[in-house]
């Protein structure tokens, strides 16, 4: 993969204006792609000496199990997202990650990013500031389940999800592909499959999103934003 059609190069760009050098350490990052099929698990609870990876193309899924088989979604990765490079560096995964649909992903070991940091601060920057951002969305996820309604969580995954795939080049303002089934909305936003449904509904009938296959339409994006609570920083 170059520079060009990179979407972790875009992302990162949006942070920093990178360097030709830094932009070829990132292409030699991801040049050896590795395809991974639907429901594969890339990194379980507890692992050590796994790798982290950056995902290419394709959506993955991190999340806990808990005893009696229930499953707490904790984040979506999409392309351009480097995946488990907390627990890589913290030496033990602290939940599980996998391949939500088939993937692209390429793996990074610990080593070779402390040897970035080291030969490339910009670029180590730029992925701290990335790998913070997806910590500040964590952060939003909490505040999504402990104390908004359904109908304000759905709709600031939504509009969340937009921004982070905008970003990357996989979004428009209007619409975006999401592969995402009622089940695994469920998961991730701490409600039954059945008050997923009807939250869409509501967000139909009130003309500011529309889930269509596996297409997500954005009618109303500012009263979207206003419902969701959504702040840009």
């Amino acid at each position: 993969m170059t520079h060009e059609n990179s979407h972790l190069a875009r992302k990162l760009n949006s942070f920093v204006q990178l360097s030709s050098a830094e932009l070829q350490c990132l292409e030699s990052l991801q040049s050896t792609p590795m395809r991974v099929k639907s429901g594969k698990e890339l990194v379980h609870e507890g692992q050590t000496g796994h790798l982290a990876y950056i995902l290419q193309a394709g959506w993955a899924c991190s999340y806990k199990l808990l005893p009696d088989g229930g499953r707490q979604i904790i984040t979506f990765p999409l392309p351009g997202d480097c995946v488990g490079l907390r627990s890589v560096l913290l030496r033990t995964s602290d939940h599980s990650f996998s391949a939500l649909t088939d993937v692209i992903v390429s793996s990074v070991e610990a080593s070779r990013m402390m040897q970035i940091f080291n030969e490339f601060p910009r670029l180590g920057a730029s992925i701290l500031w990335a790998a913070s951002r997806d910590e500040a969305m964590v952060v939003e996820h909490l505040v999504n389940i402990g104390r908004r309604s359904a109908i304000e969580r759905t709709a600031h995954f939504f509009f969340e999800l937009r921004e982070r795939l905008r970003l990357v080049g996989l979004a428009t303002d209007t619409e975006f592909m999401c592969p995402l089934n009622q089940y695994v909305l469920a998961d991730a936003l701490g409600l039954s499959a059945i008050h997923v449904n009807r939250v869409l509904r509501q967000l139909r009938e009130r003309q500011l999103l529309t889930l269509k296959g596996r297409k997500v339409i954005i009618q109303d994006a500012d009263a979207l934003k206003a419902l969701a609570g959504y702040q840009d920083s």
